[in-house]
């Protein structure tokens, strides 16, 4: 997505009387450079970083979906009756966890998977990768199953980022794909669904939103989707969970007594936790008017003690990051 710096940055009062006028509702997805740039943010967030050695293991990754975006073969894509049934219901066109899935996607995980054992050679990952290629389809299947449906019990957290990847660049091909054949037509395929605060193209939970700068956007709050990379406007100073304009407020490293900034993370204030007190729920924002490289899925793992600190004082987050999940493991057979 381009970028280019702007004169003035709009007040929060001025977006809101300008939103849904003048503001692009949607941002999709380009299929020349949107895994590309999450690569080299990674790789810069990367240098100096506590967490090297897992970012850069992702930038492999966006490296790798970003060649196979660039090569998806056709999968089926959403009919013309499908995009009319689903504007007029207010419901996201392509949703994550009911959206037949063509076995195309696992084929393309094999392909994330081949492409990344040679650049692993000696790492602790490559042996995780190895089972992974090595495990049946129909065991992939349910793992995305439970992936796609926020389901952590029985979900193996070591290989769930890379069947993520996997998920991940289908949908995007999906989003970009669809777009590019029924724009034009009488409804257009992707726009404003019932829950603002869900993915209007696949229904999936954002993983942060970002404050963009740009003569089309310049200050503007997108939320950006864990799955299809889609961003989607909301005005600022709106609980992106309860939507919510009250009780917000923002926490940052450098802001909260006695922290600092980790070294090699994003410049300072650059992401926030954006929090309210109505829910306690949190989500990340990330701003382009403080350092102009942000992406939200790089920058979002990169401030993980961000994440803790908040969840220090009792909030919940609202966004999923699917490259690094946390939860209970698996009980034993037999436990009740």
């Amino acid at each position: 997505m381009g970028v280019t710096q702007a004169s003035r940055l709009l007040t929060p009062e001025e977006i809101a009387v300008q939103a849904g006028t003048q503001t692009p509702f949607l941002r999709l997805p380009e299929r020349a450079g949107v895994f590309a740039e999450r690569e080299w943010r990674l790789r810069q967030l990367a240098a100096g970083h506590s967490m090297r050695e897992y970012l850069l293991f992702i930038a492999e990754l966006a490296r790798s979906q970003q060649c196979l975006l660039l090569d998806y073969p056709e999968v089926p894509l959403p009919d013309a009756a499908q995009v009319d049934a689903d504007s007029k219901a207010g419901q996201p066109l392509l949703p994550a966890t009911l959206w037949p899935r063509d076995a195309a996607w696992i084929t393309g995980l094999q392909r994330l998977l081949d492409e990344l054992l040679p650049r692993l050679a000696g790492s602790p990952a490559q042996a995780v990768v190895r089972a992974l290629r090595d495990a049946a389809p129909a065991e992939i299947e349910r793992q995305a199953d439970r992936l796609l449906g926020g389901i952590m019990l029985g979900l193996d957290l070591g290989t769930a980022p890379l069947i993520a990847a996997a998920l991940q660049t289908y949908f995007t091909h999906l989003v970009i794909a669809t777009e590019a054949l029924r724009s034009g037509e009488r409804v257009a395929p992707f726009g404003r669904t019932d829950d603002p605060t869900l993915c209007p193209c696949c229904g999936s939970r954002p993983t942060a939103s970002i404050t963009r700068i740009g003569a089309d956007a310049s200050g503007y709050r997108y939320l950006h989707c864990s799955l299809c990379s889609t961003q989607w406007h909301m005005v600022r100073i709106k609980c992106s969970f309860c939507q919510s304009t009250k009780g917000i407020h923002y926490q940052s490293l450098h802001a909260m007594p006695g922290r600092s900034l980790p070294p090699g993370g994003p410049a300072q204030d650059a992401v926030q936790a954006e929090t309210c007190d109505e829910c306690n729920h949190y989500l990340k924002v990330v701003h382009m008017e403080k350092d102009h490289q942000v992406e939200p899925v790089a920058d979002d793992l990169a401030s993980i003690t961000l994440d803790l600190l908040v969840s220090e004082e009792g909030r919940e987050r609202h966004g999923v990051n699917l490259l690094l999940l946390f939860g209970e493991p698996e009980p034993p057979p037999g436990d009740s």
